[in-house]
């Protein structure tokens, strides 16, 4: 049976991701208001790229916030790609803002500089060799919890972990046509009961 990922569709390269889930296989839908979230009987959410500050203000502001948040509490799968990452870490270490904090991780914005700061390169990523990763003002990993997983070091920084029900990464798999991240993640979405 199709599984349905709900992919927050506020900002960011949200077409991408629902683009990539559906080239594997499963629905990709948008998740653009508080009756999107149970609506669909969602199987998984994507929290895309973009600006975390303003994504984090527009899940308050359409009143999304502390359903997402439950949901993920409750087990649901989420991956989180650069922005996404930043909305799931318990932690900011250059900003006082904590978004969902469901994640034993602190992040560290923009760690790579701005725009200029973009670059792409391919790396390990669980035990999947030759991942292309796509780097845009992103943030890294600065401090993980035992019980946190890393999936991927660039420059001895982590890019990429799992803990639980949820998966971060750094960088843009979405932006490549790579599908090994969004696998690992539905592989996750299909292990659940």
């Amino acid at each position: 049976m199709k599984k349905t990922i709900g992919v927050l569709s506020l900002q960011g390269a949200f077409a991408e991701h629902i683009q990539m889930v559906q080239r594997l296989g499963a629905i990709g839908i948008e998740i653009r208001k508080k009756s999107d979230l149970p609506a669909h009987h969602l199987d998984g959410i994507i929290l895309p790229g973009g600006e975390s500050t303003v994504m984090g203000k527009l899940l308050h502001e359409l009143d999304i916030f502390d359903d997402l948040q439950q949901l993920i509490k409750e087990g649901m799968p989420v991956m989180g790609t650069c922005a996404g990452m930043i909305l799931l870490a318990k932690s900011i270490n250059n900003d006082s803002k904590v978004h969902l904090g469901t994640m034993d991780i602190e992040v560290r914005r923009n760690a790579y500089g701005r725009q200029l700061g973009s670059f792409s390169i391919r790396g390990e990523f669980g035990d999947m060799k030759d991942v292309p990763m796509v780097f845009i003002r992103a943030p890294y990993i600065a401090q993980a919890s035992k019980d946190v997983e890393v999936l991927a070091k660039v420059d001895n920084h982590i890019v990429a972990a799992k803990q639980g029900n949820m998966v971060v990464t750094s960088f843009h798999p979405e932006l490549t046509s790579d599908t090994n991240v969004h696998s690992f993640f539905l592989d996750m979405v299909y292990r659940v009961k």
